[in-house]
């Protein structure tokens, strides 16, 4: 087990801990360390920059952590603006609550985070706005990237002494973290326990390789938690998604949040046609859900 990443920037994956894959060998390269007193439930946090090897090269990423003992991991993946602070105060406070995260960034294959300098200043009605997001999104997106990327996430947390690795990890996705969530816990059922879609895009799909469809190959206790307006665009999608589960055996839980817009979850989620879409109260509401689950199926 890695004891210290910054003194040793290389190690084998431990037996048994990826079953039915195989990845290449890992490596962690330990960046400044902020840590800040978290007095909601009492434990110092501690946060890294960190590196890790995939096999389509080094991803950047947040390693945060409480500052002592040993809990479960969680993965998140952010929405389509990528690894910034917002996601490192969700870091933070998860951390506080008492699990040890890795935020990576999904777009490390196109460039290092953060990929936007002035989110505020995004414009969904922009063509040169909206163009950005395309390659950016398309280099996770992208059939098996997500997949290549999970198993050395998880082989990171594993290899961590402030995660127990005889806990399930969980993992959290936001818009389109929704769809690599699924395809986290397809890829790696023996390891992920817990898996929480908020606002996902793309869950439901006529392709043949839609993310519903991998049901059968996950044992992990799922969360969707769908906006409002993308319940208006495709209403059939929750049906679809509560009865592939069900008909998979996979204990799922659906629901829609009235009211709630697409991104409602991210605090500095940018305003569309002048109206904002973070919501505090609906945001609070799905946080504790995500808690519910963890505390159920990562204990």
């Amino acid at each position: 087990m890695v004891k210290n990443p910054a003194k040793q920037p290389e190690r084998d994956a431990q037996p048994g801990k990826m079953t039915r894959r195989d990845f290449v060998a890992f490596s962690v390269t330990a960046g400044v360390a902020v840590t800040a007193s978290c007095t909601a439930q009492g434990i110092e946090v501690v946060e890294e920059d960190v590196e890790i090897t995939t096999p389509d090269g080094t991803a950047d990423a947040a390693y945060i952590h409480p500052r002592t003992g040993a809990y479960a991991g969680v993965l998140i993946w952010t929405d389509a603006f990528g690894l910034r602070p917002s996601f490192r105060d969700m870091g933070r406070r998860l951390a506080a609550e008492g699990y040890s995260v890795l935020v990576p960034n999904p777009f490390y294959r196109v460039e290092r985070a953060p990929v936007f300098d002035d989110l505020a200043s995004f414009d969904f009605q922009n063509q040169e706005d909206r163009a950005r997001l395309g390659p950016l999104m398309g280099s996770v997106t992208a059939p098996g990237a997500a997949e290549r990327d999970a198993a050395p996430y998880v082989a990171f947390l594993d290899a961590q002494p402030q995660v127990d690795a005889s806990k399930k990890i969980g993992t959290q996705g936001y818009c389109m973290g929704g769809p690599l969530i699924v395809r986290t816990a397809a890829a790696l059922p023996d390891r992920i326990g817990a898996a929480a879609s908020f606002h996902g895009g793309g869950l439901v799909t006529a392709n043949p390789n839609s993310p519903h469809l991998l049901a059968p190959s996950i044992q992990a206790r799922m969360y969707f938690g769908i906006a409002s307006n993308d319940d208006a665009q495709q209403p059939e999608a929750k049906d679809v998604l509560r009865e592939t589960f069900a008909d998979a055996g996979v204990e799922a839980e659906i629901e829609v949040y009235s009211g709630a817009q697409h991104g409602w979850c991210v605090t500095d989620m940018p305003a569309q046609a002048g109206a904002p879409i973070y919501n505090e109260a609906d945001a609070e509401r799905a946080w504790g859900k995500l808690i519910e689950l963890y505390a159920v199926a990562l204990s």
